[in-house]
């Protein structure tokens, strides 16, 4: 709940500073050339952050907390920081060397327009140390999560909206070109996340004194752990990756409505599937290396309950609500009334997914709190390979919607394979009372999306409304959701002590 709740409110101002970025720069070039400049930053940081380096390195410093002595605790500290610090500031020379070329390749419809490619590549440069800075504060939020100081790395996400949204709003003033203010917002973002988690751990007495050490014996376990785990992890990054590609060929906006419909799923699976994944990664590790598989195995079952609970809902609401989401939040200044209609298409493709993005959240930690992080791998192998095929069948009859359709259906099957490795290595066993449990989802589901189609006044009306009748009726329609579905729930059984997971 502290993570849920400190996400929700980093999700919230995600979204306002999306309003303030759709009215100031709509779907036009200077938005698609800053979404990218701020995506490859962005999927390296999943990679090296929150991704491939989150997983290998919970684990291993689990152990370290579990088994080992402070000193050597704070030893891995300093060889892990300086190492990380090292590759990273190397990657990111490189990187701002080579600007124009990593735009080029992860967007090779920029190369049709040369100053859109140029503008890419400058506020690329700006954004890119970006990826040094929150991988660092990635480093320092794993540490506070070990040690179950959730709070502090949930929340910091919140100062990179509140840049971008200052630099929306008092820098665009300054440049010519309105979207450099936020690649100068990106990098400031950087900057304040990492200083701002320093006085937490040296709190803890954890404060690292970089030094690069690759022969440290923990160094090299999570390198050898994160070198599968690089591509493993970060799957659904990589097909959303795919989709930018193949969307800088579309038609012009095509980048901007997949970002903006990606936006609104990205607020429930963070709130509810990041979070819950955040949670028992350090949990499933200490269960690991205590070797306590009973519990190890209820925790997963807990995880995938909590998932269907809060994930189920959510998809059926995006896609019943995308059009009048969409007017409410960003139908102001440059964005018109196509672009609601194009990104509403997506979001509504992305909603399909959810679910299985959130299972991906939780089912993958139940391989890297074990230290496996080959079977991911091969499961990440199958599902880029689906995404490929998927993409090509569906962009030609869905556009850009069927970039999004593809990403739903390799989630899909990334999700039940993670889940059915785990079962069949006796790792997850699924405890008494699902049959009913499903029948009480069901249940709330249909009661929920009958409500919401009955009450839903037509997309097209929304856009005359002013603002304040816009949000009056979505938060009617949305609080009223939340009340029918839990009402239903609790009048056919489910009570908060279920779960609670004990032991």
């Amino acid at each position: 709940m502290i993570v849920g709740v400190m996400t929700m409110l980093s999700r919230v101002l995600g979204l306002v500073r999306d309003v303030v970025i759709a009215t100031l720069l709509g779907a036009g070039n200077g938005a698609d050339a800053f979404f990218i400049a701020f995506k490859i930053p962005n999927f390296m940081r999943r990679l090296f952050a929150e991704g491939a380096f989150n997983q290998a390195f919970i684990p291993v410093l689990s152990e370290y907390a579990t088994r080992r002595s402070r000193d050597e605790v704070r030893e891995l500290l300093n060889a892990v920081s300086g190492s990380l610090t090292v590759v990273l500031a190397l990657v990111t020379a490189v990187a701002v060397l080579t600007a124009p070329w990593l735009v080029w390749l992860f967007a090779p419809g920029f190369g049709r327009d040369p100053q859109k490619l140029a503008l890419t590549a400058d506020m690329l440069r700006l954004t890119f140390p970006y990826l040094l800075l929150i991988s660092l504060t990635a480093f320092s939020g794993s540490v506070l999560n070990t040690w179950n100081r959730f709070a502090v790395p949930a929340i910091t996400p919140v100062l990179l909206n509140l840049s971008l949204i200052g630099a929306a709003l008092l820098l665009t003033p300054l440049f010519e070109e309105p979207s450099l203010a936020l690649a100068w917002g990106v990098l400031i973002a950087g900057v304040a996340q990492l200083l701002f988690q320093v006085p937490f751990l040296a709190n803890l007495g954890l404060l690292p004194r970089p030094w690069p050490s690759f022969a440290h014996e923990g160094v090299r376990r999570i390198l050898k752990l994160m070198v599968p785990a690089l591509f493993g992890v970060s799957v659904s990054q990589i097909n959303l990756l795919l989709d930018t590609v193949l969307a800088s060929l579309l038609a012009a906006g095509s980048v901007s409505w997949l970002y903006y419909s990606d936006r609104l799923v990205e607020l429930p699976l963070g709130i509810f599937g990041v979070a819950i994944g955040t949670v028992i990664l350090p949990a499933l590790s200490k269960r690991h290396a205590e070797q306590s598989g009973e519990h190890f195995a209820r925790m997963l079952d807990w995880a995938i309950r909590a998932v269907l609970l809060l994930g189920l809902p959510a998809a059926l609401a995006l896609a019943l609500l995308a059009e009048p989401l969409l007017i409410t939040l960003f139908h102001y200044g440059a964005m018109t009334d196509r672009d609601i209609a194009m990104a509403a298409m997506s979001l509504r493709a992305y909603a399909l997914g959810l679910v299985a993005f959130m299972l991906i959240k939780v089912l993958a930690p139940g391989f890297f709190a074990r230290q496996d992080t080959a079977t991911p791998v091969k499961v990440g192998i199958a599902a880029m390979i689906a995404n490929m095929v998927f993409n090509l069948m569906l962009i030609w009859p869905l556009a850009h919607a069927g970039l999004a359709l593809a990403t739903t259906l390799s989630a899909s099957l990334n999700a039940g394979l993670l889940g059915w490795l785990l079962k069949r290595e006796g790792v997850l066993h699924f405890q008494p009372g699902w049959g009913r449990y499903a029948i009480q989802l069901i249940g709330g589901c249909g009661v929920l999306g009958l409500g919401l189609w009955w009450l839903t006044p037509n997309w097209q009306n929304w856009l005359g409304w002013d603002l304040f009748t816009r949000v009056a009726w979505l938060s009617v329609l949305v609080a009223g959701g939340v009340l029918v579905y839990f009402a239903w729930l609790v009048a056919w059984g489910v009570r908060v002590r279920h779960f609670r997971l004990n032991g």
